[in-house]
């Protein structure tokens, strides 16, 4: 009914404005102060500083961190047999794959010379049981070969 540049009629509508409720600030009690007195007074310093000025205060003994206690040492005895026990494990793990590689390498030889057996047997089976009525080729009745020789033709 209205096309995209026409304008519409207002609709009446009910517009509720909602206001914002503020939350009350927070109530801060102050911390009640109470001066402890250490068991000893400690000896008041001053200090003058270059501009002139004097700070006094007291004088605080630094925090000494607990002494680290030494690692004990290892024996070169305990060093050793844990490095021969990761050469000899390397050791072992080498001849084992070694050994898969020797018994791979063993596998494939011996299919290629299976292959090779059975391409070769192919071919002597097809010279031998083939066609024999070419010309040029061997003949195995000699007879046949005197008759070939000496061109008789029967």
């Amino acid at each position: 009914m209205y096309s995209e540049h026409t304008p519409r009629p207002p609709t009446e509508r009910a517009v509720e404005v909602h206001q914002p409720t503020p939350f009350p600030p927070p109530v801060v009690h102050p911390a009640p102060v109470v001066p402890v007195q250490p068991g000893t007074l400690p000896a008041v310093a001053s200090i003058v500083l270059p501009d002139g000025r004097v700070v006094t205060g007291y004088a605080i003994d630094a925090i000494r961190p607990e002494p680290v206690t030494a690692k004990p040492a290892v024996s070169r005895t305990a060093v050793n047999v844990a490095l021969g026990g990761v050469g000899f494990l390397a050791v072992c793990g080498g001849l084992l794959l070694l050994t898969s590689f020797i018994a791979a390498l063993t596998a494939f030889i011996t299919q290629l010379i299976t292959l090779a057996a059975v391409i070769f047997g192919g071919w002597i089976a097809v010279q031998i049981l083939g066609p024999s009525g070419h010309k040029g080729g061997t003949t195995v009745n000699i007879h046949k070969a005197v008759i070939k020789r000496n061109h008789f033709r029967g």
